[in-house]
């Protein structure tokens, strides 16, 4: 991994570089959470991110069951490591704003 302008990136052994985002934004998906309004949070997220031109910044990756099934649907926030239980689109659009828009305003 090296560092350039300030960015990190990953070199495979073929030689091509892949961005590491400043903001990922894990979505549980598993069986309970996505019944619960997962899949519907990382459809959310995914447009929010196209939306604002953030693709550069961040991203969201849809996970399988993290083990949390009682307070799904689980939405966790790196590099910060927050995790967020029972989320719903209201929550989201306001973490939305919080995270990923400071990471457009500070870039």
């Amino acid at each position: 991994m090296h560092n350039i302008l300030g960015k990190e990136h990953k070199t495979n052994e073929m030689g091509n570089e892949s961005r590491v985002p400043e903001q990922v934004i894990y979505v549980c998906t598993g069986d309970k959470c996505k019944k619960r309004g997962g899949k519907e949070l990382a459809k959310f997220f995914k447009s929010s991110i196209k939306d604002n031109k953030l693709q550069k910044k961040a991203e969201v990756i849809k996970t399988d069951c993290t083990d949390r099934c009682k307070f799904g649907p689980v939405v966790c926030f790196q590099p910060q490591n927050e995790w967020h239980l029972q989320l719903d689109v209201f929550r989201a659009e306001v973490l939305f704003r919080e995270k990923a828009l400071a990471q457009k305003e500070q870039g």
